[in-house]
Formats: structure tokens, sequence, C-alpha cells
């Protein structure tokens, strides 16, 4: 299975997985950062990133198994 996400990751398509959520690749932008030892100014490159949106079921699913959790206690 991560095998076939890295794959399509790398041929730039987004995957879905029913039910859990999707993954999918973001450009994130040049910008200036700091160096936290120094705090002398650096640029940090644009680059692409792999980004998980879980889906609204799984999402749903965990919030109100913690609901229940409170409410035994």
């Amino acid at each position: 299975m991560f095998e076939t996400i890295s794959e399509a990751a790398h041929q730039g398509e987004e995957v879905s997985l029913a039910g859990f959520g999707k993954f999918k690749i973001v450009e994130r932008q040049a910008r200036k950062g700091r160096n936290p030892q120094t705090g002398e100014a650096v640029r940090i490159a644009a680059k692409k990133a792999l980004k998980f949106q879980a889906a609204k079921a799984m999402k749903e699913g965990l919030n109100t198994k913690t609901r229940n959790r409170k409410k035994a206690a």
C-alpha cells in the first residue's frame, strides 16, 4: 500500500482511501526564515510536500470515541 501511495505521489497524483483520508502533493513557496542558533536570516527554498487530509468519517469517529470515554469517567 505504501509503495502505491509513493508511486502515485511521484507522478503528482492524489490518492484517496475511502473513509480514511487522502494524500496529495502541495507546493510550498520559497520563504525567509531564521537560524535559531545565530539569528541569521536564511532563505528556505521552494519545495513539494506530501499532505494528508483525514476523511470526515475518520474525524467524526475519533471525536465520538473521545466523547464517550469522557462520559464514562
